[in-house]
């Protein structure tokens, strides 16, 4: 998972305080330079290799028929299909990282199992930054700083389904807003679909037949309905209820849809693993020559939107799996459409072959957040399959109908998730021009508090989110909870700042700002927003 390795256990219970001792063993086995050897064996062989081992059995049954291979190190045998290194002396750092509870196959219906997290690496210095970087995504867990900075909670009610709150929808909106502003300059128009579609259109997309055990279900009127797991399906409806030519494509519909998908409880994590969630799908409708522009601009709209959040990311290409919809000819077509755009686009990218959907070849977007963790949430996606499906069409220059090529994108992804990414990446101390709170207004003492209010007010007037903290307690109290919660721009009044019309500001960075007149701090702080500028220091010397 990631960057770490997990074992799921049955035994004795484990702690973290039995961790130097399992270590200890470890490293014994690391410095005997064990073999591992690989032997392939029939799935009858694997049964009964594994005769009296409940868990192992019911994997292999789950299994196709065929070749199942087996790793031996020392003399302990598993399931695993490879490769591994040679021997456990490649192994030259290591560390067991926690432990936790786990369902079996993650289905809250079967047995607890303990769950042993560990990491690996080929230098000790690795394995430091490594451990630096998990000590410190402890600290900026959303979860955690969703509740200490008031953004959103979960509650028993409605399991994997996030509330968001009053400071946590000004984020919400912001990113919103600025998505809006992004693809009306890119010409997408954006529409809106209903959440509950009927039966018939869900067996029609193949949604019925390949989905349905994460879809939620509701009969009305004796109608069997399905909450959407997808906003594709509703986008076809849209562009099939009038005729199109080819003089009005490239069509690009963007939608904000609420979809829910059933994910087993044992899966749930936060705003990464939720129910309930928002997509920023897009679907482009094109004919076959416009494939390679429509991408190109996909890619570049998706480096504009991250880079605006410091996000650096890295591109994958996906093709053909062995199992596919469509003919050789639209899936060597697609794929050339596809390299052709990343070779426009002059970054280098991986190939991740037999790695695409059914339905066609695939672009994925991975950000890298502040920590360098990586995180797929853009998708650039090729789709063969529900243009047949919905007979979606288009009077081509012959006077002829023809079928539109369809591209299924997003960049945010899951809303939430991108949300909860955004936390993490900016530790809570979002930049000045997304913080929930921007400014705090600190009288000194009570007989300021007339002077603090208009203060507040004027800067409210400027469209600014401020608040005045009048409760009666220290300065310096006021200060550190202020700073807690994260506000960029931390204003103190006292007599000098009232005599000379000017303001002392506290910016999150820690740095202290004296004697700021109004012009100033009014040019710098907007100039600040309107250009969603990231750096703490809004007042430059």
């Amino acid at each position: 998972v990631g960057d770490e390795f997990y074992y799921d256990i049955d035994m004795t219970t484990v702690s973290e305080g039995d961790f130097p001792a399992i270590e200890t063993e470890m490293k014994k086995i690391v410095q005997a330079r064990t073999p591992f050897e690989r032997r392939e064996v029939s799935k009858a062989d694997a049964l009964e290799f594994y005769k009296g081992e409940p868990y192992k059995l019911e994997m292999i049954s789950d299994l196709k028929d065929g070749t199942i291979s087996l790793y031996k190190q020392g003399d302990f045998t598993d399931l695993c299909r490879g490769p591994h290194i040679p021997n456990t002396g490649f192994i030259k750092a290591f560390k067991l990282t926690k432990v936790s509870g786990a369902y079996w196959r993650a289905d809250q219906t079967k047995a607890q199992l303990q769950r042993i997290y560990g990491t690996a690496f080929f230098s000790k210095k690795d394995l430091e930054e490594y451990l630096y970087i998990l000590e410190e995504a402890k600290k900026r867990n959303h979860r955690k700083l969703g509740t200490l900075l008031d953004l959103f909670s979960f509650h028993d009610e409605a399991p994997g389904m996030p509330f968001f709150h009053a400071k946590g929808m000004v984020v919400w909106n912001l990113l919103l807003q600025y998505w809006r502003e992004e693809h009306q300059a890119a010409g997408y128009v954006e529409t809106k679909t209903p959440i509950m579609l009927n039966r018939e259109l869900w067996e029609r997309s193949g949604h019925w037949e390949n989905y349905r055990e994460n879809m939620y279900f509701s009969k009305i009127d004796d109608y069997e309905y399905a909450i959407k797991p997808m906003n594709c399906p509703g986008g076809m409806l849209v562009y099939k209820t009038r005729p199109h030519s080819y003089k009005d494509l490239p069509i690009r519909a963007a939608e904000i849809g609420l979809v829910h998908r059933h994910e087993l409880s044992g899966v749930l994590s936060g705003l990464f693993r939720v129910r309930a969630f928002h997509q920023d799908d897009a679907h482009i409708f094109m004919t076959p020559d416009q494939i390679k522009d429509e991408i190109l601009g996909v890619l570049k709209l998706v480096e504009r939107i991250y880079s605006t959040f410091g996000l650096g990311f890295h591109l994958e290409l996906s093709t053909r799996p062995q199992r596919s919809i469509g003919t050789d000819k639209q899936w060597e077509q697609a794929t050339l459409g596809l390299k052709s755009a990343l070779a426009g686009y002059g970054k280098e990218y991986v190939v991740n072959e037999g790695d695409g959907a059914f339905y066609g070849p695939k672009i994925d977007a991975h950000i890298r957040d502040a920590l360098k963790r990586t995180w797929q949430c853009g998708t650039i996606q090729l789709d063969m399959s529900l243009p047949d499906r919905f007979d979606l069409s288009y009077i081509g220059a012959d006077n002829e109908k023809h079928r539109p090529i369809m591209i299924h994108r997003t960049i945010y992804g899951s809303i939430e998730r991108f949300f909860g990414i955004l936390v993490e990446h900016f530790a809570g101390r979002f930049p000045l021009w997304m913080a929930p709170v921007q400014a705090v207004v600190l009288p000194i003492n009570d007989e300021l508090l007339s002077y603090a209010r208009e203060v507040t007010s004027r800067l409210q007037g400027k469209g600014l989110r401020c608040e005045l903290d009048s409760r009666a307690e220290s300065l310096n109290k006021k200060v550190r909870e202020a700073q807690l919660m994260q506000i960029p721009l931390i204003l103190t009044i006292g007599e000098k700042e009232k005599g000379a019309g000017a303001l002392s500001v506290r910016t999150l960075d820690g740095k202290v700002n004296y004697g700021i007149d109004y012009d100033r701090f009014f040019e710098q702080v907007l100039d600040h927003i309107v250009k969603r500028r990231l750096d703490l220091n809004v007042f430059s010397n």
